[in-house]
């Protein structure tokens, strides 16, 4: 179902939950600075430090930590026309899934076809993060800035790309559990609720994650995972708040 088919309904729904969420995980949310950004932040190299450096600054910018994020390497792409524009994303509404549709590749590989496409010029897409197939998430542009994903929905979304072995579009375990834990740490980190976690399908009809538009039950059953994983991380946010 398509975000604009919920109706007045939806969005009342989703105005109440972010009044009483918003408050609460304000006063929460705090910069835990370099110790934090090494223990979840997986960096090799002087690009990869900077590219981290400059993720954290974002992150202080907005008020926000990295506590309750699943381990991520930040290999941010070169700004260019064709997959990092650099146009600010200014609100963010919802995070939608997409799946690589390139059976076997890494996160990495994905990572640097983005990259490639500054000199290609074959087209233009993107994605803030990878999740590949062993669980090793890529992030390849700052939640600051649109990627090139999800069509009419990449003015006010965050997308997540996903590696999978075979034709099917299945994610592997290790997948799936990076996937929830990402997806649960930047619905608490942006305010929004698995209701606000939609599929690529959800904006255009485009089978895409492959998997859940075939098996909307699996989909259903991934949401409500989220949803937990969103009280998760607001324990880890809480605990971190008492040491």
């Amino acid at each position: 179902m398509k975000r604009q088919e919920y109706g007045e309904s939806y969005e009342k729904r989703r105005t109440e939950r972010k009044k009483q969420r918003k408050k609460e995980r304000l006063r929460r949310i705090t910069i835990f600075g370099t110790a934090v950004l090494t223990a979840c932040v997986i960096a090799a190299g002087g690009n990869r430090i900077t590219a981290a450096m400059e993720e954290q600054r974002l992150l202080k910018a907005r008020n926000e930590s990295f506590v309750g994020a699943p381990p991520f390497q930040v290999d941010l792409l070169e700004a260019n026309e064709y997959s990092r524009p650099g146009i600010p994303l200014e609100e963010i509404n919802g995070i939608v899934i997409h799946y690589t549709a390139n059976p076997g590749s890494t996160a990495q590989n994905n990572r640097d076809y983005f990259e490639g496409l500054k000199d290609s010029h074959e087209t233009k897409v993107s994605s803030h993060f990878v999740v590949g197939t062993e669980g090793e998430i890529v992030q390849c542009i700052p939640s600051s800035e649109i990627a090139y994903a999800s069509n009419s929905r990449n003015s006010d979304t965050l997308s997540i790309e996903c590696c999978h072995l075979d034709e099917t579009g299945a994610f592997t375990d290790a997948t799936y559990t990076s996937l929830v834990r990402l997806t649960g740490w930047l619905c608490y980190r942006f305010n929004l609720t698995s209701e606000d976690v939609i599929r690529h399908y959800d904006v255009t009809g485009k089978i895409c994650p492959k998997y859940y538009v075939d098996h909307p039950e699996a989909w259903e059953q991934f949401k409500e995972d989220v949803e937990e994983q969103i009280k998760v991380v607001e324990q880890e946010v809480v605990a971190a708040e008492g040491e």
